[in-house]
């Protein structure tokens, strides 16, 4: 049986600069370009960068594996929509990703269920890939977040997600920005019952946000399909700790056969 690749993400938020994502993405390119799990894709790697800097990470990443992808496309196709970008063109840029229905978006800026959906429409018909951010609001029990997390899954992606690449980035938003992520157990139970409720998308993958750090992949090892990262991996070097994170577990879950 195919292992299923190990996903590592990065989005950075408003945090970058242009010159320092810049910096960022060569020196990540460099460490990933000829890396062996990256290159046979038993590591999927994707970068999203804020707008002005997608160009620059694309050229960054030419000729590598790792993916570039946005932090956010716009809920219609096209039109006089002043300041905003839409999916069709982050895929005739070359993006492969676009982040949608993150914590922040919706309670700074009033996305709902139906501006979700809509974006996650889009990036599928563009051909991107969404990054799918859902969690529950308050912190509670495995049962309730899986109950939560699955209605945004469904509202999101509908039937049209169900055969589809995408990936559900589960974030409880309560550990986002948080000191330390959600306990393992918790983790764990809610990303294998989000598993199950996509098990008829062999296309789908499951990982896990909200205060992801070093470590933390090998401790759920078998239980997520990766990680999406964020402060922790400002170091590009810390970023790069990850990937061989992932290659080793992959590694290690093929020769045991799990």
């Amino acid at each position: 049986m195919t292992q299923h690749p190990i996903v590592v993400g990065i989005s950075f938020k408003m945090y970058f600069g242009y010159a320092q994502t810049v910096d960022w993405c060569r020196h990540v390119a460099r460490q990933l370009a000829n890396h062996a799990a990256v290159l046979d894709g038993r590591v999927c790697v994707f970068v999203l960068p804020s707008f002005p800097a997608i160009l620059p990470a694309l050229e960054a990443f030419a000729g590598t594996p790792v993916a570039v992808g946005a932090q956010n496309l716009y809920h219609s196709a096209n039109g006089a929509y002043t300041g905003e970008v839409s999916g069709a063109m982050l895929a005739e840029m070359g993006c492969r990703y676009v982040e949608v229905g993150h914590a922040e978006r919706r309670r700074l800026f009033g996305e709902n269920d139906d501006i979700v959906a809509a974006k996650a429409q889009l990036a599928l018909d563009e051909g991107l890939t969404p990054v799918l951010c859902i969690g529950e609001a308050d912190r509670g029990s495995a049962d309730e977040a899986i109950e939560e997390c699955r209605g945004q899954i469904d509202s999101a992606l509908g039937a049209a997600g169900r055969d589809r690449p995408v990936v559900i980035a589960y974030e409880p938003h309560w550990a986002i920005g948080a000191s330390a992520p959600a306990s393992l157990d918790h983790i764990a139970a809610v990303c294998q019952g989000l598993r199950g409720h996509l098990r008829d998308n062999p296309s789908a993958s499951v990982i896990y946000g909200g205060s992801a750090g070093p470590d933390l992949l090998t401790r759920l090892a078998g239980q997520v399909d990766g990680l999406f990262l964020g402060r922790f991996a400002h170091d590009p070097t810390a970023f790069v700790s990850v990937v061989n994170e992932a290659a080793a577990l992959h590694h290690s879950s093929t020769t045991q056969g799990i």
